[in-house]
């Protein structure tokens, strides 16, 4: 049973006359006459006393009918209230973003989205990783800037940049007025190191590091945001990497140390739906093309 064969019944309930009611509905007689059967064939009761002169409701007719016109009820409500939330979708851009992102991406691309879009209502949401990815496949974020991709089928992504962790020590350390450091000077070294859960990435990434190097290094600390990472190491509990984005944060208590070796990189990635078609999103993904210089169409 379709919608259509409960409009067609409707038509006839009230205009009690099948020509009339094929005019109504923008159909010939014949035609609206063959739904009527097949809808009562579908119900498996008469709905409908037809005679030469007129068109009587039976009594099943008139418990259908009471029914078939709450759906249609039903049926329009649902259908503005789809569009309602399509056009508020339509005036609604949702982001998400681990801390790098408001550093070193919203300033290029939010002055552009202001000035094209000056409507458009812009949801920032702070989130992890695996948050974002949860929330872009269930259609809660239009846009997510993470440290990893989601090689999921339906999720398209861009490699922004790639920067890389900085060593970042006590003001007070006897190694702060050493030119370079070594790595291996991190053994035996206490560390603060980001949370597993809050920065998943950024944790493998050092543990992955510390590991293929042979270092002993002792964790005695583990941040669930950046800025504490920061903040202990300024009241001296430690050694830490960080992004590189954060060297501009440092107080005077802390001290960015260059390494002989080279210390591991991490990227940023711009994630969003496959096949998308969101003004907003092709104008950020341009100001990111032209800004960063990244080779993508």
């Amino acid at each position: 049973m379709e919608l259509r064969h409960l409009r067609y019944f409707v038509a006839i309930a009230e205009e009690l006359n099948f020509t009339k009611a094929a005019k109504r509905m923008c159909t010939v007689q014949p035609s609206l006459s063959q739904q009527i059967k097949d809808l009562e064939h579908e119900v498996g009761v008469q709905l409908l006393v037809r005679t030469n002169r007129k068109v009587e409701l039976t009594a099943e007719g008139q418990a259908f009918l009471k029914q078939a016109l709450l759906s249609l009820e039903h049926a329009e409500q649902a259908l503005q209230d789809a569009r309602k939330v399509a056009k508020k979708k339509d005036l609604e851009l949702n982001i998400g973003f681990v801390p790098v992102a408001e550093m070193k991406v919203f300033p290029y691309i939010m002055p552009n989205i202001r000035a094209q879009f000056p409507d458009l209502n812009i949801q920032f949401h702070s989130q992890t990783d695996a948050d974002q990815f949860k929330a872009l496949k269930k259609g809660d974020l239009d846009i997510a800037f993470t440290r990893y991709v989601d090689e999921s089928d339906d999720i398209e992504f861009v490699e922004i940049f790639r920067e890389p962790l900085a060593l970042i020590v006590p003001k007070d350390s006897p190694f702060a007025a050493h030119k370079s450091v070594s790595i291996k000077s991190f053994n035996q070294q206490n560390f603060v190191i980001s949370d597993e859960g809050s920065s998943p990435q950024l944790y493998k990434i050092i543990q992955d590091f510390f590991k293929k190097s042979k270092l002993n290094v002792n964790v005695v600390q583990h941040s669930t945001n950046i800025l504490l990472n920061v903040n202990l190491v300024g009241m001296g509990v430690g050694w830490s990497l960080v992004p590189a984005y954060v060297i501009p944060l440092l107080g005077d208590k802390i001290v960015v140390k260059n390494t002989i070796e080279p210390l591991p990189m991490i990227e940023l990635y711009a994630n969003y739906p496959k096949g998308q078609k969101n003004a907003a999103i092709d104008l950020i993904l341009k100001v990111l093309k032209d800004q960063f210089h990244l080779g993508f169409n």
